[in-house]
């Protein structure tokens, strides 16, 4: 199983950036798909995330400037990235959870089984 983000990269506060998370190895149409984002001497937290069904959970912090979205047919999740700021800035990882009951809210990374190897986003001001 893989999950591979791309799309990273340095970009001017205000501007935008799409991420992309390319999945293979199993068929992730019934998984939660999700973003993390990790800055330097911070702890792993969530971002964003969706279920299987399209509903979708953000962070307060990406909630109105961040938006998650999946090609179920293509295993692919997509996180659009608009208004950035410098406090953006982090490796963000795609992760993937098997998970299938009724809770819809902010993922817990320690219970993730599946990470993608992170990508670079630079915020400059």
């Amino acid at each position: 199983v893989q999950l591979q983000a791309s799309g990273g990269g340095l970009v001017q506060a205000g501007g935008s950036l799409k991420l992309s998370c390319a999945a293979s190895g199993r068929t992730f149409s019934t998984y939660i798909m999700g973003w993390f984002r990790q800055a330097p001497g911070k702890e792993r937290e969530f971002v964003a995330a969706i279920w299987s069904g399209g509903d979708t959970y953000y962070a307060s912090s990406a909630k109105g400037r961040f938006t998650i979205s999946r090609d179920s047919p293509k295993n692919t999740v997509f996180l659009q990235m608009n208004s950035l700021k410098p406090e953006d800035t982090a490796v963000y990882y795609c992760a993937a959870d098997p998970y299938s009951g009724s809770y819809i809210g902010p993922l817990i990374w320690s219970l993730i089984h599946y990470w993608g190897k992170g990508t670079q986003v630079t915020v400059s001001s």
